[in-house]
């Protein structure tokens, strides 16, 4: 009990110097505004925008590549080692006794001491826990002021009374406010962040070298990746391991504290095997080899993505792990098969959702790139279950064949022009107009990490008309969701008589070739080659598995819009959504 009642001072101390820091700001009233205000956050590790073209242009520095806000210097914004000083200067005032010794580390730990295997907490003797969600499950964020309905809360995902490791991504951080949701003294903590330069890496590390349960990850920021925006996490329990991909960064408006923004978030728990079995590599469904190579391509600690195999992914058969890998990735046709956009469509065939018929695709957004008509076909193909191919060749002027009838060598103007009156009728890009954000519960204050630029928007090549207005079905809320929502035409018909059916994508990865990348050619091999800024996760959840979890014999005929996902995803959105008509999209610039 003594540590834990001297780890609970040490936070009463955080937050003692987190208050006295803000003794000479503004008055409490504009703190507490502030505090509704994402890109202002005292606290918050914050890049602005996922898109590097949405970043504002700055003069090259030497310093770290993180943009710390309100004057924060540092990853915690907090000076821990004069904290630590001030929580034993006031134990010693209230008692005559020394301070019991800590027992987890002592403050002087090193960074070396931080890269000791984490397989021990994983192997511990499981206790029976039933599974919450056995067979997967997608909720909306909780809100502060707003019902509970389909919804859940940080504290209800993390489960810290039993929580034995923890992998943690993210693209914003409120470290001291994450800590307060989990027992820091009894869990292992790994941090996947984002540095830039080693400069930003052995800032963090030092930062960090006190906090024995704490290793860090960094995944491959080189050359042309300029964001790790995944929030994968991989929560072990004694008997059971959640996967959680939710669209939510780890701060706490994005988990509905103030009651202003909204989220999505996967769940998945997965039994631990028993008598020490693991399953092989190559043993594991498709949703599980992805998974493993994702966070093996991020850096992740080789013990800590063994003791995955220590779990039972049979549950994950039937879904798809998507995601985007940051870097170049040609040469082998595997390697830009199975990430970005290419690996969406892969997952899509993998699944058995392919279609050459036309389609309804609604993406929910939070940030929005420089689009064109190129990236949208890129996008819509993909969704058909195409890998990238029939895209990059009509771009390079390059002939294909149809899927069908046509002969290699032959234009495939017909499918082009089939996939254009498709996109025309039955894409929707789904963000919220300039009116609808200063309309909201939060106002203008609380639209920082809605992304659009008034450039792209104003370019002759943008698809204006695949805008919608995007507005909550709780009301006054802004949405920071990413979400695909795809179905055939006569969706019904299709999956009775071909096995097509809906299925839907939720994750990190927003409407921009940030997020899903680019199939170019490759200037020495000429071969594909795709390039991908960002790091990005999601999850691919056929509207099929509903059906053979609920033992229903279909969707009826008479449902068409988005009402066939009740059960599989919540439709957060007002549908169908406005037209803008002569509105304007929010611009986070303000202009």
């Amino acid at each position: 009990m003594a540590d834990i009642d001297d780890d609970e001072e040490l936070r009463q101390a955080i937050a003692l110097s987190l208050a006295e820091q803000k003794t000479d700001r503004k008055s409490t009233k504009d703190r507490n505004q502030s505090r509704q205000i994402p890109t202002r956050h005292v606290d918050v590790v914050d890049l602005l925008s996922d898109d590097d073209s949405q970043r504002p242009q700055k003069q090259p520095t030497t310093g770290p590549s993180y943009s710390l806000t309100s004057g924060q210097s540092s990853l915690l914004g907090l000076n821990r080692k004069e904290m630590e000083e001030e929580r034993l200067a006031r134990k010693r005032k209230a008692s005559i006794s020394p301070p019991p010794l800590r027992k987890v580390a002592k403050l002087s730990t090193s960074v070396a001491a931080l890269a000791k295997p984490l397989s021990p907490v994983l192997l511990t003797a499981p206790t029976v826990t039933p599974l919450q969600f056995p067979k997967g499950t997608v909720k909306r964020t909780w809100a502060l002021g707003h019902p509970r309905d389909e919804d859940i809360k940080i504290e209800e995902v993390l489960q810290r009374a039993d929580l034995t490791l923890a992998v943690l991504s993210s693209f914003q951080w409120d470290v001291e406010w994450l800590l307060r949701k989990i027992n820091a003294v009894g869990t292992k903590v790994v941090f996947v962040m984002q540095a830039k330069d080693l400069a930003t890496k052995h800032q963090y590390e030092r930062e960090t070298a006190s906090m024995p349960n704490l290793r860090l990850c960094f995944p491959n920021m080189d050359g042309q990746i300029n964001c790790m925006h995944s929030k994968l996490m991989l929560l072990a329990h004694p008997s059971y391991l959640r996967i959680v991909v939710p669209t939510a960064n780890l701060v706490p408006y994005d988990w509905g504290e103030n009651g202003v923004m909204e989220n999505m978030v996967f769940l998945i728990d997965l039994p631990r095997l028993t008598d020490g079995q693991q399953v092989l590599p190559q043993d594991t469904t498709f949703f599980g080899r992805e998974l493993i190579h994702f966070v093996r391509a991020m850096g992740l600690q080789e013990d800590v993505i063994r003791s995955v195999h220590n779990f039972d992914f049979s549950a994950t058969d039937g879904l798809a792990f998507v995601h985007t890998i940051g870097g170049a990735h040609g040469g082998d046709a595997e390697s830009w098969r199975r990430t970005g956009y290419c690996g969406l469509g892969r997952s899509v065939k993998e699944l058995g959702l392919g279609t050459d018929g036309p389609l309804e695709v609604d993406f929910v957004t939070s940030s929005i790139g420089s689009l064109n008509s190129d990236f949208i076909r890129m996008l819509y193909l993909a969704a058909t279950g195409d890998d990238g191919l029939t895209e990059y060749k009509w771009r390079a002027g390059k002939q294909t064949a149809t899927k069908v009838t046509r002969t290699v060598g032959q234009p495939n103007t017909a499918l082009q022009e089939q996939t254009i009156a498709s996109i025309n009728k039955g894409f929707r890009i789904y963000f919220p107009t300039h009116d609808t954000v200063v309309n909201s519960k939060g106002g203008a204050a609380c639209g920082g990490t809605i992304c659009f630029q008034g450039k792209w928007f104003s370019a002759a090549t943008f698809p204006r008309r695949l805008l919608r207005d995007c507005k909550s079905e709780r009301k006054g809320m802004l949405m920071h969701n990413k979400i695909l929502f795809v179905r055939a035409k006569e969706a019904a018909v299709a999956e009775a008589g071909s096995g097509t059916g809906a299925w839907a994508y939720v994750g990190s990865a927003n409407c921009s070739e940030s997020a899903w990348g680019k199939l170019v050619e490759d200037r020495t091999s000429k071969a594909p080659k795709l390039n991908c800024r960002n790091w990005e996760s999601g999850v691919l959840l056929p509207h099929a598995r509903l059906q053979a979890q609920d033992s229903s014999p279909g969707y009826p005929n008479s449902i068409t819009g988005l009402d066939i996902f009740k059960g599989l995803v919540p439709v957060p959105m007002q549908y169908p959504g406005e037209e803008y008509g002569s509105r304007r999209p929010w611009f986070y610039s303000g202009h």
